[in-house]
Order: structure tokens, then C-alpha cells, then sequence
């Protein structure tokens, strides 16, 4: 990744005219200038947004709806004038925000890449020499040369997208387009995405899936009600924007200026604008407490693991608590021996404690297991919703107990905890704790297995003889 930036916003702000009621818009036209005012207010999309993106970097947007994404993508890519602020951009983009908005419905497929490519800055020459490429990508057949219009959904994004992906773009902008088609023409949108950026292009990336976040960006940006409230390594961000999305409405407020505000005590780097991909890492390096060198199994006499007293999780964030709280997260041996250095292939139970100072209908638990850069790698619940704890009584403490068997690769790993209830008949946390707990595997220098998790694959290899083998 180069250090030049290749898009600068300076002070952005974007501001929309609001009408009470359809007639004012027409009294605002007729209006004279002095009195254009009273017919509308304004609202502001985009508060005073200040960012660098630099050339290469896979940069992650994310925010509840309606916090501005959309139009910030919207300014870059300069489909919108920002009302005040500065804006530059070098080099050429592909956006994938509203795809096939460029379609002539009469036109036949085949005509609209045409019309859609020029659209986005390419000749007719270089169509013409990506057709081929563009219709396999759709995959929609013999309809190509038929009239969009008469394309079902999926057929028309799936045109669109091939379009767009198939411009060599500088900069690449995908808002939420990867939520369109089946699972397997998701994975190979995925798979081109991954293709651009290992070539070198910028990618702006909106999601809600805190998982894709992790997994393909960089770096992540935070936005709520247009202001850029934090910027930092994609886990930081995630793990703040899930705590105020599970917010009581009552708290967002003071939630925002927490984030906002952020300090971490326990050694997270405190928000601030990521200039390399070296500071992103040390971001999620130094969530990692203890760095000393494991100490051999047959020295300690527990082959099972061990407890690192060093090693505590220093990136924990708690949801605001209702009416209950998640205590003495931690990871036991079957027969309840507390370790955090773990070896492959073992047992162990991961236990926490929930105390509940209110009374809670429809109760279950749960728990996910985390990579050091927080992609999620799976974990449980402890019931089905139909078959919650029907009532658990203010003043009980329930210890929960999970236990997994340790496929994973060595390194570390991180452990949530969760406690779900039902408040107004809907079901949502009243307590969870992100990164409660962490634990190391450790390393395995006879491991066949490749990847994070070892699915126990067994091989077979044998030699075939040679009628068998022309057979």
C-alpha cells in the first residue's frame, strides 16, 4: 500500500432542503430570495468530515441507518455536490451503489454494457474488448440480447455488477451490492473484490455484517448522524459500533460521546486517524497482553495448557447492562482446572457468571470465538428461542458453560459472552461483553491441517496401476 493519498476530504459537509408538507416546495420556487427560508429546513447529512484514504488501502464504513454513509459515498464518487468543503480524488472509480442505474430498460442486455461501460469512463473499444469477460461474469446466457426489462432482479444487478467490475478501477466504492444475487455469485463478487485489491486499488467498503468489515478492510471509519465519530483498525471500530447499535435509546447520546471521546486504559491506541497499514496492525498487537514465549508443556507438567497470568484481554467492551451482568469469564480443563494456553485437539469449557437485578423473560446465553483481527469463527447459543429460560427472578446468578473441543491453528484467539432476553417482546441483549476472554493455542509443528480450523480431513494417496489410472 502506498503512502500517497488518493482521496481528501477537507471539512465536507452535505446538507438536504426538508419540506413539511409537497406544496412548499413550489411556494420556495415562487418565493423571492428573502423569503426562499421559511418553506424549508435543513438537514445535514455530513457534519465536517475530515479523511485521507491512501492509495491501496480497503477502508470500511459503518453506522446505523441513516447516519450517512450512502451520501458520503455518494460525494466521493460525485453523483452529490457537497454543500461546503473540499474534495479530491485521483484517479478513476467504479461505484457500486445504485447498480444498473445507467440501464435503458429497452435496451437489450448486451446494448446497455455498451451504454453502462461508457458511463463509467470507458470507450467503446475497451467494452468491446471486456464483453467477453463481463458476460461470463453475469452468467445470465442467452438473455444478453434481450431487453432489460424483461430481466428479473437478480439478472439485472448480476449485469450491472459485471459492468462495474470489469472497469480497472483506481478507486473501487461497494455499498451493501454484495447482499444481491445467490451464494455462489456473492462468493465470486467477493472473490473479484479481493482480486482488485490485491492489484493495487483503493476499496471503500459499506456493510453491516461486522464479519465482512474485518475480513476485507484495512482500516474502518465510524460514522453516526453525518460526524465521523472514530477511526482506527476494523475490530476497534466494530466493537464500538456494536455497543451503541445494542444501546437503549436513552444512552445513545452519552454512548456517542464515549466513542467519541475513547480512551482505552489497557493499551488500545485511542481513536485517532490511521496513517499506515503498520499503525493498524500494532492496533490489534497490542490487544495481545503478554508476548512471551510459551513455555514448553512437558516443562510445566500440564499438557492440557496452562494459566498465563499475563495474558488479559485488554480490549473488552461492555453493552449497557439491563437488569443484568456477565462476571468471571474464563476458560476451564473438563475437570475445572482455569487455563488460557490451550492445546489442539483438547476439550475445554468456556464458563461465565450472570447476575440479575431485575426479573427476565425468555433467557438464553451465548458465545462466539474471535481471531486476533475479529473475524468471527463460530460459537453457540445455549437454547433454541422457544425453548429460553421462561423466567429467571431478580437476585439468581446462573453460570453458563460451554464446551467446545480446540480445532484451531496456533495463535490467539478471543471469546464474547452474551445474555438475551425479551424486553417489549423483542428479543436483545441486556448484557454482553466483547472480548471477555482470551486464550492462546499453541503452536503445532507436526500440523497437517492448513487454515485457522482443523477439520480433522483425513488423506488417502495410493498408486494407481496404469489400466486403473487410464480407466
Amino acid at each position: 500500500m502506498s503512502s500517497d493519498p488518493i482521496i481528501r476530504l477537507d471539512g465536507l459537509n452535505k446538507s438536504f432542503p426538508i419540506y413539511e408538507k409537497p406544496m412548499h416546495r413550489l411556494y420556495q420556487m415562487l418565493s423571492p430570495q428573502a423569503h426562499k427560508q421559511r418553506w424549508f429546513r435543513q438537514f445535514q447529512a455530513l457534519k465536517n468530515i475530515s479523511l485521507t484514504i491512501r492509495k491501496g488501502e480497503t477502508l470500511g464504513v459503518v453506522g446505523r441507518n441513516g447516519s450517512g454513509k450512502s451520501t458520503l459515498l455518494q460525494v466521493i464518487c460525485g453523483t452529490l455536490t457537497p454543500s461546503s468543503g473540499e474534495v479530491r480524488v485521483d484517479g478513476r472509480i467504479a461505484a457500486l451503489l445504485e447498480l444498473g442505474s445507467g440501464f435503458n430498460p429497452e435496451f437489450t442486455g448486451r446494448e446497455n454494457v455498451f451504454l453502462y461501460g461508457t458511463v463509467l469512463g470507458l470507450t467503446r473499444q475497451q467494452v468491446q474488448e471486456r464483453f467477453d469477460d463481463i458476460a461470463a461474469f453475469a452468467d445470465i446466457g442467452e438473455f444478453i440480447d434481450q431487453p432489460v426489462k424483461n430481466y428479473s432482479s437478480g439478472m439485472y444487478v448480476r449485469l450491472a455488477f459485471a459492468v462495474a467490475i470489469n472497469v480497472t478501477p483506481d478507486i473501487l466504492v461497494v455499498d451493501e451490492a454484495l447482499s444481491v444475487g445467490d451464494e455462489a455469485f456473492q462468493r465470486k463478487c467477493f472473490a473479484r473484490i479481493n482480486r482488485i485489491r490485491d492489484d493495487g486499488a483503493t476499496v471503500l467498503f459499506v456493510s453491516h455484517s461486522a464479519g465482512i468489515v474485518t475480513q476485507l478492510c484495512d482500516r474502518a471509519v465510524l460514522l453516526d448522524r453525518g460526524e465521523l465519530l472514530l477511526d482506527g483498525s476494523p475490530k476497534f471500530v466494530v466493537s464500538r459500533y456494536h455497543k451503541m447499535l445494542y444501546a437503549p435509546p436513552g444512552r445513545i447520546d452519552a454512548i456517542r460521546d464515549e466513542i467519541r471521546n475513547d480512551r482505552d486504559d489497557g493499551g488500545v491506541p485511542t481513536a485517532k486517524p490511521v496513517l499506515s497499514m503498520s499503525s493498524v496492525n500494532q492496533d490489534d498487537e497490542r490487544l495481545v497482553a503478554s508476548a512471551t514465549a510459551l513455555p514448553s508443556p512437558c516443562a510445566t507438567g500440564l499438557s492440557q495448557g496452562w494459566f498465563d497470568e499475563g495474558l488479559v484481554p485488554q480490549s473488552t467492551v461492555r453493552y449497557d447492562k439491563r437488569g443484568a451482568t456477565i462476571s468471571m469469564p474464563c476458560v476451564e480443563t473438563p475437570d475445572g482446572r482455569r487455563v488460557n494456553v490451550l492445546r489442539a485437539g483438547d476439550d475445554y469449557v468456556y464458563v461465565y457468571r450472570v447476575s440479575f437485578q431485575e426479573n427476565a423473560v425468555g433467557v438464553r446465553f451465548g458465545m462466539l470465538i474471535k481471531t486476533l483481527t475479529g473475524v468471527e469463527l463460530g460459537g453457540a447459543a445455549s437454547s433454541l428461542p422457544q425453548d429460553s429460560l421462561p423466567l429467571v427472578e431478580a437476585g439468581q446468578t446462573i453460570e453458563v458453560r460451554f464446551r467446545f473441543r480446540c480445532l484451531l491453528d496456533g495463535g490467539t484467539y478471543f471469546c464474547n459472552a452474551g445474555v438475551l432476553a425479551h424486553i417489549a417482546e423483542e428479543e436483545t441483549y441486556i448484557d454482553r461483553l466483547i472480548d471477555a476472554a482470551m486464550f492462546r493455542v499453541m503452536p503445532q509443528p507436526e500440523r497437517l491441517a492448513t487454515g485457522v480450523i482443523d477439520f480433522c480431513v483425513s488423506s488417502e494417496v495410493a498408486v494407481a496401476s496404469g489400466s486403473e489410472a487410464r480407466a
